[in-house]
């Protein structure tokens, strides 16, 4: 079956996109993924650094990976056969579970596979809402995760006041001692068992009590707003060119601004955990769904231009997905920790963009030679076949044409 270009360029784009925040988990301190104020540096350069990022792609990216998990949702869903329908769609979900929890534990414990894959389960209960209903259903869970977020604030100050061990606990996820940052420098720069025993700690945080605080509502809103989404063509390129320079126009305009805002408040309040969660975690969903609108549009209009020199690159490493987003934790977890090179927070984070730039040229350069030669990435090809109990064909012969599209966003 013909794939559906848009949404592999989309996909492409998106799983480079993400590195530009996952970076900052990959070499530095975990505090300092939110907080400059941890690790990194949070003056001159590294400072414009962070607030570029945090109006430009924290979250954004992330926000078109669930969006677009969604739309090849409804796309792999259309070409099962209706008998076989729910089995191999629940099946395909729980293997995605089993290699996000193999993702976390064994290689970088920032995975986003194994919450999809959970509230994926949840996701095939909304395959009969119009497109309509769907959207106003995903906006008004983000809705409620935008509130849930702002009563964060007064909690935080609440626990702050009294101290104790969930306070202990929040702090140190958003503002860990200089003693906690040094015994995280040098267990990455350890070996592999030092940093497994670390990565499961980690892991099992966003699995359990993060799970439901903060990524729960987020997906699930996402999802169910990006199925109403697909379902309006907004995805494929069908729409107008005016219809898409409208949706980049509006976006940036508006998501930009309020991103900056945000941002702009909690460093003027020195970093505090409350403002966070009055700032930056309250307008999170508005924000970075608009920005992310902008991107969307961006590249639809480039899809409908038939920019070919950008959107076949970016096609192929769409249509390698998991393969890249597996590939790139290995590789930089390789690069940063003690078993490999030790890189780890040895760079500030300016300097970490380089290595951004040498993961990109990797996904564009290996992607497209691979799928020459094969019809799926050695990751989904793996994925396929567990799903269906039986090893699909792989190797490309000059009859076969393009797989279908994976209903898995690459983070």
């Amino acid at each position: 079956m013909a794939r559906i270009l848009s949404l592999d360029v989309l996909r492409g784009f998106s799983l480079l996109g993400i590195l530009l925040m996952n970076i900052v988990s990959f070499g530095l301190p975990f505090g300092a993924y939110m907080n400059p104020m941890v690790y990194g540096g949070a003056t001159g350069a590294n400072l414009a650094v962070w607030y570029i990022a945090a109006v430009l792609w924290d979250g954004k990216m992330r926000a078109i990976f669930s969006l677009l998990f969604a739309a090849s949702f409804d796309v792999y869903l259309s070409r099962l056969p209706e008998e076989n329908r729910a089995k191999l769609y629940y099946r395909r979900t729980l293997w995605l579970i089993v290699i996000g929890l193999l993702h976390a534990h064994l290689i970088w414990s920032g995975d986003i596979l194994y919450p999809y894959g959970v509230i994926g389960l949840l996701l095939y209960l909304f395959r009969n809402l119009s497109a309509k209903k769907l959207i106003w259903t995903g906006a008004i869970i983000l809705v409620l995760h935008s509130l849930w977020n702002f009563g964060g604030a007064y909690a935080m100050r609440d626990l702050q006041k009294t101290g104790g061990p969930e306070w202990t606990s929040i702090e140190r996820l958003f503002a860990p001692t200089p003693q906690a940052v040094d015994a995280q420098i040098r267990t990455h720069r350890g070996d592999y068992v030092d940093n497994l025993l670390m990565r499961t700690r980690e892991a099992y945080e966003f699995e359990g009590p993060m799970f439901f605080q903060f990524i729960f509502l987020d997906v699930l809103g996402m999802f169910v707003l990006g199925l109403g989404l697909a379902r309006a063509g907004i995805f494929n390129a069908s729409r107008s060119v005016a219809f898409y320079t409208t949706m980049a126009g509006l976006g940036f305009a508006f998501g930009i601004p309020l991103n900056y805002w945000a941002a702009s408040q909690w460093h003027a309040s020195g970093f505090r955990i409350p403002e966070y969660f009055q700032f930056m975690a309250s307008t999170q969903d508005p924000g970075r769904f608009l920005v992310a609108a902008g991107y969307i549009g961006v590249v639809m209009l480039l899809v409908k231009a038939g920019a070919n020199w950008l959107i076949q690159p970016l096609a192929a490493v769409g249509r390698m997905a998991l393969s890249n987003y597996l590939l790139t934790s290995i590789l930089l977890t390789l690069f940063f920790n003690g078993y490999g090179l030790g890189q780890f927070a040895r760079l500030q984070r300016a300097e970490l963009y380089w290595v951004v730039l040498g993961m990109w040229a990797i996904n564009l350069a290996w992607s497209p030679l691979w799928l020459r030669h094969f019809l799926y990435g050695p990751a989904e090809w793996a994925w396929r076949s567990l799903t269906y109990w039986q090893l699909q064909p792989l190797r490309r012969t000059t009859e076969q044409s393009s797989p279908s599209p994976e209903p898995l966003p690459p983070a």
